[in-house]
């Protein structure tokens, strides 16, 4: 890489992001370093369980820029973001060639909009997913930073045909696959490793895995108590193994549920893993019961039976191609699809277009040639 290189800025902030990230560090190293590198990291998830093993475990180079914004609600996080990003944009002699964001947390947002408003163009990787329900902050950040983004790079079909009905210049919109299942294909064989269920003294097949964190699943007692009795009797099925979002852990413990949960040995409360572990274990699993929109990506691409406790979802494709059934709060429901899981009745998925490991080469690709690179 030449010193006149145009600097690319990569922005992450939370636990979702850095998976996204590492694929495109390893496709810019594949390709020669056309750009000047500059990794900011915002700080927005920022305990080690959340963040630093994260960048250790996915090869992730050290940050060149730690913001450390820190939690908050969601208007002073962004704020925060915002100020500083503008503050590192502003001092970077000559202006980078533009700003890369991924997903859809507050920090995606956030940066996006402060780079904008310094005329630097922004590229919005995982651009067009909609869930279509604005109680989600997610969605808030995602309808945003589409609007602003200079290059929108999409995971599926539904994300280019959500963004052509909102109005989106066609010559913006790329479909170039997921770059979550690049990182999924690359750890796979360490991850493997890393989540051997016999560590936890279960078989391949033997268990399920859970992770809930959303608000509309953990932030009121009446919901979460339903959630904990649901999976008490999901254990009498088999053992589930939970390792629990920091969110989660708190609520528990505020409504005074985290010993109901666990009693009786069947719900294993783990605290939160890193990428390879939870990946190892996820992969071995009989079934995943979980509100993550990465794991219902991550499943379905494994052939793992994924019970999703949503009503909407911003990825479709796992719902209809894939091994995801949103199920929302009907645990009636979701105890007839875990009967079909234990049955092997339950739907086997199917190839999903673009999800081969390589969409991370492709954004590259189409980074230099819209940006610069030599």
């Amino acid at each position: 890489m030449s010193d006149a290189a145009p600097a690319l800025v990569l922005v992450a902030g939370a636990r979702p992001n850095f998976m996204k990230i590492a694929p495109l560090v390893r496709a810019l190293r594949a390709a020669g370093d056309p750009f000047r590198r500059v990794l900011v990291h915002t700080g927005q998830h920022y305990d080690a369980g959340m963040s630093a093993v994260f960048f250790e475990e996915l090869g992730i180079p050290e940050p060149d820029v730690h913001l450390g914004v820190g939690s908050g609600g969601h208007g002073a996080q962004t704020g925060r973001v915002m100020e500083a990003v503008e503050a590192r944009l502003l001092a970077m002699d000559p202006a980078p060639a533009g700003v890369v964001v991924v997903g859809d947390v507050n920090s995606t947002m956030a940066a996006a909009l402060a780079a904008v408003k310094l005329g630097v163009p922004v590229a919005h990787v995982e651009a067009g997913l909609r869930s279509f329900d604005r109680t989600m902050p997610e969605e808030i950040n995602r309808i945003v930073t589409d609007a602003v983004a200079d290059l929108l790079y999409v995971t599926e079909r539904s994300g280019e045909e959500n963004l052509l009905r909102e109005g989106a210049d066609p010559a913006k919109v790329r479909l170039v696959g997921d770059v979550m299942i690049d990182t999924l294909i690359h750890e796979l064989p360490a991850a493997r490793a890393a989540g051997d269920p016999a560590r936890h003294g279960l078989s391949p097949g033997g268990y399920g895995v859970v992770t809930l964190h959303r608000p509309s699943n953990v932030d009121g007692e009446e919901r979460l108590r339903a959630v904990v009795e649901f999976l008490r009797r999901a254990s009498g099925r088999l053992p589930l193994l939970f390792p629990v979002h920091p969110r989660t852990g708190e609520r528990l413990e505020r409504f005074g549920l985290r010993e109901r949960l666990a009693e009786g040995g069947g719900v294993r409360l783990l605290p939160p893993l890193g990428y390879r572990e939870n990946l190892g274990l996820v992969a071995s699993a009989k079934v995943v019961i979980t509100d993550s929109g990465g794991l219902q990506e991550e499943t379905s691409f494994l052939r793992v039976p994924c019970i999703t406790m949503r009503d909407t979802t911003e990825r479709p494709i796992t719902v209809e191609r894939g091994t995801s059934t949103l199920v929302g709060s009907d645990h009636a429901r979701a105890e007839g699809l875990l009967d079909a899981v234990m049955a092997g009745s339950y739907k086997a998925g199917g190839e999903i277009p673009g999800w081969d490991g390589r969409a991370a080469g492709r954004i590259v690709e189409d980074l230099v040639r819209e940006w610069g690179g030599p």
